[in-house]
């Protein structure tokens, strides 16, 4: 057995009594960790019998389900590289997924069996398999015909693990190639950073097609031999109930405002909780501040990329300094991180820039795209993230210290009006905290003067009745003219992608006519 194998370091943290709960799934079956061995085991064995060529892609498309996680370790025990798609992901989506990456098996959920076979035909692909979310499928009724013994597959720190496509908000996607050794690296900086226990029990509502679910919350679980409370997606009635036998939940923010919408979720519902983790969106000060009045948790939030998998978190231990909001923290044991300008000169404290990072971390690149890879990587090998921050600053009225990391935004989505640089987080924070705001979203569309306009899209209060003219005039008499949005659209939601990250793009569609 090689440890470089990250499925060899997650079953190191597997309990002694391997009869204990692994994954509890009400309403969808439960697996101890013995199962879990073996059923992973199983699979991995029916991979092997298919004789796949070395480094052969295993591209899964089915709803989250136990047995979808089973399938992950499975491949990792196999050698084989993990690739999860989005469920909400369609033909043409897929099509360009598997035409790029030509996996060897596609596991799809039987629903949409025609058409996934359809593009895995086009792509070459030789095996299909369904697997669903109530315990059927092809591959379960495959794999039950091989041995449950297998001895794990030897793999090296560098040989590649999975295949994350990036959402291609600004082009076609890009497969960001992570090894067994960038993973591990992550899960063992975790693991003791945020004070992982055996006697742990997460509560897992997050999608597994995505880094914040598969890479950080189940591995933590995983590792350190923790029990897992498994539900399909954020349902708020079973978070109540599951919340007070729970120690470790994550979330993106948006599990967190609907949780502050239940009037029975309160100190109570959170007697055995010890952290709360936030993040894939930033999270809204007056979302950090109402969770910890009612709740009497701070919700720790941290940053990470496809591309890097965690980079920067608030402390969890109170000795390294407190979770401030508005912050995602500093940078993880191991990671490097720097703000710099467009001359790549180090910005101070205070100033916006560029985030770049380095470390183990750091993905080996973009799949079959080594321009693409080199572009995104600096001369002395620091990461470009694309995203912009600051070190220090202030945050909620309050002075953050300077080895605390800010992000401000995504570097796509730099307005340049005028020829000034207008960072959208600085005016959401302004219009977030006007009377009646819930949130906002500024943007940049073209303008015949300035080269883009600042306008803002607002979804108000319940009950609330928002006035443009009023809202702009406020605004002039706290920000530069620049940053003034040009308008105001009050919206009753803003379009989010899955892990709940504002669309800007479709804003820009929709209001940059």
């Amino acid at each position: 057995m090689n440890d470089a194998n990250l499925y060899s370091l997650l079953a190191s943290g597997f309990p002694a009594d391997r009869d204990t709960l692994c994954i509890e799934a009400p309403g969808a079956g439960d697996y101890t960790w013995r199962d879990v061995e073996a059923e992973t085991a199983r699979m991995a064995n029916l991979l092997q019998s298919l004789k796949l060529p070395e480094g052969a892609r295993v591209a899964v498309h089915v709803e989250k389900s136990p047995e979808a996680l089973l399938l992950y370790l499975a491949t990792l025990r196999a050698g084989y590289v993990y690739l999860p798609l989005n469920t909400a992901y369609q033909e043409a989506e897929i099509d360009y997924f598997l035409g790029d990456a030509e996996p060897s098996v596609v596991v799809c959920a039987s629903k949409n069996l025609e058409w996934v076979r359809r593009c895995a035909q086009r792509a070459g692909t030789p095996h299909v398999y369904t697997l669903d979310d109530d315990q059927t499928g092809t591959l379960l009724d495959a794999a039950r015909q091989a041995s449950p013994e297998h001895a794990v597959v030897e793999r090296g720190e560098d040989d590649l693990a999975a295949i994350l496509y990036t959402s291609g908000t600004t082009g076609r996607s890009k497969g960001a190639m992570l090894t067994h050794g960038n993973l591990a690296s992550n899960a063992r900086v975790l693991h003791a950073y945020w004070g992982w226990r055996a006697d742990d029990v997460l509560l897992h509502m997050l999608p597994i097609f995505h880094v914040h679910g598969l890479f950080v919350a189940a591995h933590g679980a995983l590792l350190a031999g923790a029990k897992m409370i498994w539900l399909p997606r954020l349902d708020v009635a079973a978070a109540l109930r599951e919340l007070p036998r729970s120690t470790v939940m994550m979330g993106v923010p948006t599990y967190y405002v609907r949780l502050l919408a239940e009037p029975g979720f309160g100190r109570e519902t959170c007697r055995n909780m010890r952290l709360f983790v936030s993040g894939s969106a930033p999270l809204l000060m007056e979302t950090f501040n109402a969770f910890r009045e009612r709740s009497g948790h701070t919700i720790l939030e941290r940053y990470g990329m496809s591309e890097t998998v965690m980079l920067v978190s608030n402390p969890y231990d109170p000795a390294l300094g407190e979770r401030l909001g508005g912050t995602v923290g500093m940078p993880l044991p191991g990671v490097s991180v720097r703000v710099v300008d467009e001359a790549g000169a180090p910005c101070p404290p205070g100033e916006i820039g560029n985030i770049e990072v380095r470390g183990p971390n750091v993905f080996k690149g973009y799949w079959r795209m080594p321009e693409k890879t080199r572009q995104e990587f600096t001369g002395d090998g620091w990461f470009k993230t694309g995203d912009v921050g600051r070190w220090g600053g202030e945050s909620g009225g309050r002075p953050v210290p300077d080895n605390y990391l800010s992000i401000v935004g995504r570097s796509k989505d730099l307005i340049i009006s005028g020829g000034f640089n207008v960072y959208p987080k600085e005016i959401e924070s302004f219009i977030d905290d006007m009377p009646g705001v819930a949130e906002s979203a500024v943007i940049g569309v073209p303008h015949p003067d300035f080269g883009e306009a600042v306008v803002a899209v607002v979804v108000p209060q319940k009950g609330a009745k928002l006035d443009e003219a009023a809202m702009i005039a406020a605004l002039k008499g706290k920000i530069a003219n620049f940053k003034v949005p040009k308008r105001v659209h009050v919206v009753d939601e803003l379009p989010r992608n899955t892990m709940g990250k504002v669309q800007k793009n479709v804003l820009r569609q929709t209001y940059g006519g």
